[in-house]
């Protein structure tokens, strides 16, 4: 009898033991790696609560082939060197298969070397082209590249009959990488170059630089930077009355924008993902339906106001998600099948990856629009 009891005892143990292993096979493990305090805060809190909305989302639809997911957050703090510390403890204490973020370029460019040697899958939320210029075998991005978004710009500024331009650019990645672009494609779209000037993020004051520009009498003044420093431009601008047409990069489209910014947003022009005029699009537009969905959602669970940036982790994730359903999480599949994303419809565009192109959108994946009484209206 105490054996025939032992023999339970054992079995039950055995059971649990299986079933305990069983449930933590079923999870699996998504880092996410976002600006969560520091100057890029404003994005990467709204780039978490989208990632938790769309993790929510895959797992009531029945996960990954039956698997539910689970995000492991680690804060960067904005910045690049602390952005490398938190990969490091996802990948190697949290044992992640994949990343969604950073918030940042400077932030992913330090983290190139970790993704790197640790080989691990990375679709960063960041707006410059960088990290994916060249492509580099582990690393994707779900916003538009930069270079689109001065094709975008340029597009609509010739079609408006607008050659000569000046720039007032961030000294930060981000802006060095705007300067640059705009510069080396003006030629391609007949604009001509009449100013230049640069500022720090942190300035609290952009007037004379401003001034200065309006002094070479630009028919429009790009402004390239991401965060409170583009509504302090748009603000100094109204004060000197600026008689140019003032546009801001494709980082901007975002109530945070309106908000510092105020009176002084109206009348600037940008191009921003669908999801700012989601109202506005044509009901033959395939990306309509997610866009007012996502948009209801994001509503619904109390997030406030969303931005262009929030649809970015919805993208990163749902990209990585559904090459898990293809090949499982063995990191080199993963990679590969990432790489060979087709025809994604997302919030931030429809998604068309290759060997070559780690992003999978291009200009026309944004849309030129204008603050009008503090919101966001498509301009043609």
């Amino acid at each position: 009898m105490k054996n025939f009891t032992k023999v339970v005892v054992l079995v039950v143990l055995i059971s649990l033991l299986t079933a305990s292993v069983a449930c933590a096979a079923k999870e699996i493990k998504i880092g996410g790696l976002f600006a969560l305090s520091g100057k890029a805060a404003n994005v990467g809190i709204t780039t978490k609560q989208v990632a938790n909305m769309v993790i929510d989302d895959i797992n009531r639809k029945g996960g990954i082939n039956g698997a539910k997911l689970k995000l492991v957050v680690a804060d960067t703090r904005s910045e690049p060197s602390q952005a490398v510390v938190a990969l490091k403890k996802l990948i190697e204490r949290d044992k992640v298969v994949a990343v969604c973020g950073p918030t940042t370029t400077g932030e992913i460019m330090a983290c190139i070397p970790t993704i790197e040697k640790a080989k691990i899958p990375v679709v960063a939320c960041v707006g410059g082209a960088a990290p994916v210029t060249p492509a580099r075998p582990w690393v994707f991005k779900s916003p538009q590249k930069s270079s689109s978004a001065v094709a975008c710009i340029y597009k609509y500024l010739a079609k408006k009959g607008i050659k000569n331009v000046a720039f007032l650019t961030a000294t930060d990645k981000f802006g060095q990488e705007g300067e640059q672009l705009l510069k080396e494609l003006a030629p391609s779209y007949k604009m001509h170059v009449v100013a230049q000037e640069q500022f720090d993020p942190n300035d609290a004051d952009m007037s004379v630089q401003i001034g200065k520009i309006a002094s070479k009498k630009p028919q429009a003044m790009i402004i390239w930077t991401i965060g409170p420093s583009g509504a302090v431009v748009a603000k100094n601008a109204r004060q000197l009355k600026v008689k140019f047409q003032v546009v801001q990069c494709h980082g901007q489209p975002d109530p945070i924008y309106t908000k510092l910014a105020g009176n002084a947003a109206n009348g600037t022009i940008m191009p921003s993902t669908k999801l700012m005029v989601a109202d506005q699009l044509s009901k033959k537009d395939p990306q309509k339906k997610l866009e007012l969905a996502f948009a209801k959602e994001y509503t619904k669970r109390g997030y406030g106001k969303y931005g262009t940036h929030s649809g970015y982790a919805w993208d990163a994730i749902q990209i990585i998600a559904n090459a898990m359903k293809n090949v499982g999480t063995n990191p080199t599949k993963l990679r590969s099948a990432i790489e060979k994303t087709k025809g994604y419809v997302g919030v931030s565009g429809i998604y068309n990856m290759s060997p070559k192109d780690h992003c999978g959108l291009g200009s026309d994946s944004l849309v030129m629009t204008e603050v009008k009484n503090g919101k966001w209206v498509m301009v043609k």
